[in-house]
């Protein structure tokens, strides 16, 4: 299982989707947010993705060179269509956009669509939060409906619909809430697959709703299901889901889940608050750091060190990673290589 410093891993990055026809910005847009992935622990959102999107763009589901376009404007409102772009330059520049409109207006909201995989979701309403805004973000998977089942039901008709939310913090990096509306991501189940582990209890059902700790469970024929949050109250989940699906989809005009094996586009809605229209600056700073003062004021349960809050795991994530290095698992490191050469690039360079 090969190792590298995220400065040389964003370098292959870089080398691969430079050689794919992606510009230099948008190479690093996409590059940049998966290593950062990497570096904050969701490697099912990192380097393992650079082959999945390099073979998407060899067989035309992505365009390298697509930009964004702004299909209708309002003062604090827009619709994106990224014309397939790859998904971090379709969401950037809609984040980047909600940004500047909330500047202006107080909020902005952006819906977002043709733009392929946006990627970890909670890249953007962290953008938003380091700039001093709050963020919000809802995302859907378009007509892909087959991995996650209802409440009550054995089969899967929902995609893993993530929501995210971020906000700024005085003297310290902001809260950061990143999650699905499943119990878990799909691209978790993918790692565990390609490193030949098993699962943890309470994340899939079998074709027959037995629960399972077989990743190929979930993958087989006839498939298995992704369970939604919530275990007991995983209604709750559904519900969320659907929230997902009508904000992410039905107002981007991307479609909604419909039983489709195949992702073309996230369906994306992203809200940007200013928080100088809502509130005194200082206020909020200081409102905000009692609440989390509150919060760590908690007794410790067993098993437990401190209490962490959301985004806090990540930022030490990365700052280990960094000095660590990022691994890379073989499978992903193999099917790297296979589009490496499909590109004309020699990966065993990368290992020199």
């Amino acid at each position: 299982m090969p190792r590298f410093t995220p400065k040389r891993l964003r370098e292959i990055g870089y080398d691969l989707f430079g050689a794919a026809g992606c510009s230099e910005v948008d190479t690093h847009a996409v590059v940049d947010h998966l290593v950062e992935s990497n570096l904050f622990g969701h490697d099912s959102h990192g380097a393992i993705r650079f082959y999945e999107y390099l073979r998407a763009i060899r067989e035309g589901r992505f365009s390298p060179s697509a930009k964004p376009e702004i299909v209708r404007d309002h003062p604090a409102a827009a619709l994106v269509d990224a014309g397939g772009a790859m998904g971090q330059v379709g969401a950037t520049f809609a984040t980047e956009l909600a940004i500047e409109k909330a500047k202006q207006y107080g909020v902005a909201t952006v819906a977002l669509r043709n733009t392929s995989h946006v990627g970890r979701v909670g890249a953007y309403p962290l953008m938003a939060a380091k700039q001093g805004f709050v963020g919000q973000v809802f995302v859907n998977a378009g007509n892909l409906g087959y991995q996650i089942a209802p409440f009550g039901g054995l089969d899967g008709k929902l995609s893993t619909n993530p929501l995210a939310f971020g906000a700024p913090r005085r003297d310290h990096e902001p809260l950061m809430v990143d999650m699905t509306t499943s119990v878990v991501a799909e691209g978790k189940i993918r790692v565990a697959l390609n490193k030949g582990d098993k699962i943890p209890d309470g994340w899939i059902i079998d074709h027959d709703g037995n629960p399972s700790n077989d990743p190929n469970d979930f993958k087989g024929d006839p498939p298995g299901a992704i369970l939604p949050l919530g275990g007991v109250v995983a209604h709750k989940g559904t519900g969320l889901s659907l929230m997902v699906e009508v904000l992410g989809g039905l107002l981007s005009g991307l479609g909604c889940a419909n039983g489709s094996r195949t992702m073309i586009s996230n369906g994306v809605l992203l809200n940007v608050y200013n928080i100088e229209h809502f509130a005194d600056l200082n206020e909020y700073y200081d409102e905000f750091e009692s609440l989390i003062s509150h919060v760590k004021s908690s007794r410790v349960a067993p098993g437990f060190e401190e209490i962490l809050i959301p985004g806090e795991p990540e930022y030490r994530n990365a700052v280990r990673v960094e000095a660590e290095g990022i691994k890379v698992d073989d499978t992903t490191w193999d099917q790297i290589g296979v589009e490496a050469r499909e590109l004309g690039l020699d990966p065993a360079v990368w290992n020199e």
